[in-house]
C-alpha cells in the first residue's frame, strides 16, 4: 500500500469519527429544536426557490414551512449518510481488497450506525425511532459508499494509467 493511501485512509477514519460525531449531535437535539432546525431551512428554502416568498405573510411563509418539513427531514438524512458511506469507503477501500469487502463493509458499518441513531433517538425527548429513516439512512450510505469507491479506487486507477502513459 501506497504512502498516500495510507495518508487517505487515516484521514477518513478521523473525518468519519467527527462525521459520526456530528450526526450523534444532532440526533441528540430534543423534538422542539430539530423542528426549529427544519423550520429555518424550509423558511431559506422558500427565500431561495419561491419568487413570491417575500410578499408573503409570515403565516404563509411558515405554512409553506411546514409543507416542506418532512421533505427537508428525509433529504438531510440521506445526505448526512451518503457523506458517511463516502468517508467509511475512503478509510477502507484500496485496490488490493475484494471488491464485495470493499463494498460491504463501509454499507455494513454505515447501516449499523444508522441503527444505533435511530435506536439512541428513543432516549431523546419528543424523538422516536423510525424504521423509514433506518431505510433511507442506509439508502444513503450505499450511495455515498459507490461514490467514495468511485472516486477513491476507479479515479485512483485511472490517474495510474494516464501517469504511466507520460
Amino acid at each position: 500500500m501506497k504512502k498516500s493511501e495510507k495518508r487517505r485512509k487515516k484521514l477518513c477514519l478521523i473525518l468519519t469519527i467527527c462525521w459520526m460525531s456530528i450526526i450523534f449531535a444532532f440526533s441528540a437535539r430534543n423534538a422542539d429544536l430539530s423542528t426549529q432546525d427544519s423550520m429555518s431551512i424550509g423558511i431559506l428554502f422558500g427565500r431561495l426557490i419561491v419568487p413570491s416568498f417575500a410578499d408573503m405573510d409570515s403565516n404563509m411563509q411558515v405554512s409553506f414551512a411546514d409543507m416542506v418539513d418532512h421533505p427537508i427531514r428525509k433529504m438531510a438524512h440521506a445526505t448526512e449518510y451518503a457523506v458517511l458511506g463516502f468517508l467509511l469507503a475512503g478509510s477502507y477501500a484500496d485496490q488490493e481488497k475484494k471488491r464485495s469487502r470493499i463494498i460491504g463493509i463501509p454499507i455494513l458499518l454505515g447501516s449499523l450506525y444508522a441503527v444505533s441513531d435511530e435506536l439512541h433517538q428513543l432516549f431523546v425527548p419528543g424523538r422516536s425511532c423510525e424504521l423509514m429513516d433506518m431505510l433511507i439512512d442506509s439508502s444513503g450510505v450505499v450511495i455515498g459508499t459507490f461514490a467514495g469507491l468511485f472516486f477513491f479506487v476507479y479515479w485512483a486507477k485511472r490517474r495510474q494509467k494516464r501517469l504511466r502513459k507520460l
